[in-house]
């Protein structure tokens, strides 16, 4: 549930989707992610496994392949309110976005002790051909 976050973390910040560290340990991590409507990140990939439940809202997500110098958006997938899903290196590159017209809420398990980074490896600025 969504209460998990204080009614202030739930809202949101208009400068961009925010984090929450909820409990890490050395072999996982928990962080609660909140998206007001438009916000993305850019196209990344991750140093580890993530599996990730949307607890409000819609997220979408889309996915890519490298075609030698280029992207290419190989699919797209809208996740409502209780979907789970996942994703592990080295086949995942995407951009999660909030296209809803209301707050979404993402609830995160990581397979490494995130208290002092991010599991993101690397971000990708390639042109996208689709």
């Amino acid at each position: 549930t969504a209460e998990l976050l204080t009614e202030t973390e739930r809202a949101g910040s208009a400068d961009g989707y925010t984090r929450h560290t909820l409990h890490t340990e050395p072999t996982f991590s928990v962080s609660a992610v909140v998206w007001r409507p438009g916000q993305i990140t850019e196209i990344h990939d991750h140093l580890v496994w993530c599996s990730f439940l949307v607890l409000q809202g819609t997220e979408t997500e889309n996915i890519y392949d490298i075609d030698g110098d280029h992207l290419v958006r190989i699919g797209q997938r809208q996740r409502p309110t209780g979907s789970v899903s996942g994703t592990a290196p080295p086949d995942d590159i995407h951009q999660v976005h909030n296209t809803g017209d209301t707050v979404a809420i993402t609830l995160h398990v990581y397979g490494a002790d995130l208290s002092q980074g991010t599991s993101v490896r690397r971000t990708y600025h390639l042109k996208e051909t689709r």
